[in-house]
């Protein structure tokens, strides 16, 4: 006789469904990889309960569906497993310490790589190496340092195997870096960096499924159990088939497949030529949602209405000619695949927007959510009311301006960078917004997120507090508003018989917590599909 039980109940103190409307549940219960029951009595889903159901009585737990990340790097926070975990330095000799060590123990000619979540003002120099210093590190091996995913610093033979000289021609939409007296000091930024990266050999395949294993579990330890991966190359997509075939991802995937160093529609296509493999092979864990563009510069590049502040007659970098990017964007819609494009300043805000709306009139009757606006950064009241108004959907990520508003007020000046990632208002104008990390400029985290969100609290203080949001506003921007952003809101974000069991335990309320608590506060359990990724071993 076939056993109708579950495979898995839960007794809690509350299960916050999300469902509007709906009181806190007391008891879930799962079977497969869905949700069958919950129930507002902790004993209420009882008749559930055969000889193979798991039980969890945990009488003080809070239960809340698990958290997307909507904008960030799991590819990267993958590399960064393995790679020089020059996070860790606290000065530019503990950082060329760290690149010395591996040096020691890497054949002469092998590249050495760097992890990328790190800031140079947290080094005491406040300032990031140059070539010359790496040099000092290692002149037996080309050397890449990531920060981030606009800049890159390389050593000089890194600079020599690329062919870069003094008279090389800097590529359109980049920066190549020099000191002073006009010297190379290492320093690509943004298409310039595909000078040297296109050298760097694939990274083992087994080395970066491992690698994938460990990033994915960190992100399920902090309550995050899809991430959207916003700059996965062919190539990588296929080592995450190949994580999602080993078992190896614990995290949901939605990946964005990018275009960055692209620069023609003729490029764009063969791009999309390459994806149409991989349009009906996707499941619950592992799907391509669309491509991803990028219009400006990150930190150091966003293009401004006005002058920087550092820099009177510097107002960032447009990477696209508005015409060129429209026609690129519009032959992807036209092949039934969705847009993100990163806009971080508000005349990139206000370009893209322009883009969008003429792709929308040139191609009508686009699926909703067809083209998203990643950052929106810098966007007033008016490229808000735009963006609602066209049905333009933005990512936004607290976390990013937590770590960098110092780097940023450099740039830009204490006022812009108060403006940057307007909750509040883009909320109170009827957009549609998710919330995300941009690991690795920002650390990842579900309720680091959501303090960020509701305090405005950053490395130097409060910024923008007239553009905090509630607690239960902040979750939703990772759970059903993150859901709809995907296209599952049918399959996930909310609590309920049918969806799939995609859930994280807390042993206490975290909307409950006190600010101080709610920025490091980390589930007991994360589960994905009924299964546990993260939590106590036998369950």
């Amino acid at each position: 006789m076939t056993d109708h039980g579950a495979d898995l109940l839960i007794r809690a103190a509350a299960v916050h469904t999300l469902v509007p409307g709906q009181a806190p549940q007391r008891a879930l219960a799962v079977r497969g990889d869905r949700i069958a029951a919950l129930s507002p009595d902790p004993n209420g889903l009882d008749a559930y309960v055969s000889a193979r159901t798991e039980v969890l009585d945990l009488p003080e737990a809070t239960v809340l569906p698990a958290f997307d990340d909507t904008h960030t790097h799991l590819i990267l926070a993958g590399y960064s497993a393995h790679d020089v975990p020059v996070h860790q330095a606290r000065d530019i000799p503990e950082f060329l310490d760290l690149i010395r060590e591996r040096a020691r123990n890497t054949p002469e000619g092998e590249w050495i790589r760097t992890t990328t979540n790190w800031q140079e003002l947290n080094l005491a120099e406040r300032r990031m190496p140059t070539a010359a210093e790496l040099d000092e590190a290692t002149d037996r091996h080309p050397v890449l340092v990531k920060r981030g995913g606009h800049n890159d610093v390389v050593n000089s033979y890194a600079l020599r195997l690329a062919g870069i000289t003094e008279d090389s021609p800097v590529p359109p939409g980049g920066e190549i870096g020099r000191d002073a007296d006009g010297r190379l000091n290492g320093r690509l930024i943004d298409n310039a960096m595909g000078l040297v990266e296109r050298l760097v050999p694939a990274a083992d395949r087994d080395g970066r499924i491992d690698g994938l294993r460990l990033a994915s579990g960190q992100y399920a330890a902090t309550g995050i159990g899809t991430v959207r991966d916003c700059m996965v190359r062919p190539a990588d997509y296929d080592v995450l088939l190949a994580a999602r075939e080993a078992g190896a991802l614990n995290t949901r995937v939605r990946a964005l497949i990018s275009a960055l160093g692209l620069s023609s529609t003729a490029q764009v296509e063969d791009l999309l030529d390459t994806m149409e493999e991989w349009r009906y092979g996707s499941d619950p864990w592992l799907q391509v949602w669309g491509v991803k563009f990028g219009l400006d510069g990150g930190l150091e590049a966003g293009a401004t209405e006005e002058p920087y502040a550092c820099d009177h007659a510097f107002s960032g970098t447009l990477i696209w000619e508005p015409d060129a990017l429209a026609e690129a964007v519009e032959a992807v819609v036209r092949r039934g695949w969705r847009v993100g494009t990163h806009a971080y300043g508000d005349r990139a805000v206000r370009v893209l927007l322009d883009v969008y709306e003429r792709v929308l009139a040139n191609v009508p009757g686009l699926p909703a959510g067809s083209l998203v606006m990643e950052h929106g950064g810098l966007a007033g009241p008016e490229q808000r009311a735009r963006a609602a108004k066209l049905g333009i959907p933005v990512t936004i990520q607290q976390p990013l301006l937590h770590d960098t508003a110092e780097v940023e007020e450099g740039f830009w000046g204490p006022e812009r960078v108060a403006a940057l990632f307007p909750a509040r208002g883009w909320l109170d104008q009827g957009a549609q917004v998710s919330a995300g990390s941009d690991f690795p400029v920002g650390q990842f985290g579900a309720m680091r997120s959501v303090w960020g969100m509701t305090t405005r609290q950053t490395v130097i203080g409060v910024k923008g507090p007239e553009h905090a949001i509630s607690y239960d506003e902040a979750v939703a921007l990772h759970t059903t508003s993150a859901a709809r952003l995907t296209g599952e809101e049918h399959l996930r974000g909310i609590l309920a018989p049918g969806r799939l069991a995609d859930f994280t335990v807390w042993d206490q309320d975290p909307g409950q917590a006190p600010a101080e608590a709610l920025r490091d506060l980390n589930p007991t359990h994360t589960l994905l599909g009924g299964r546990i990724v993260h939590g106590p071993a036998g369950l």
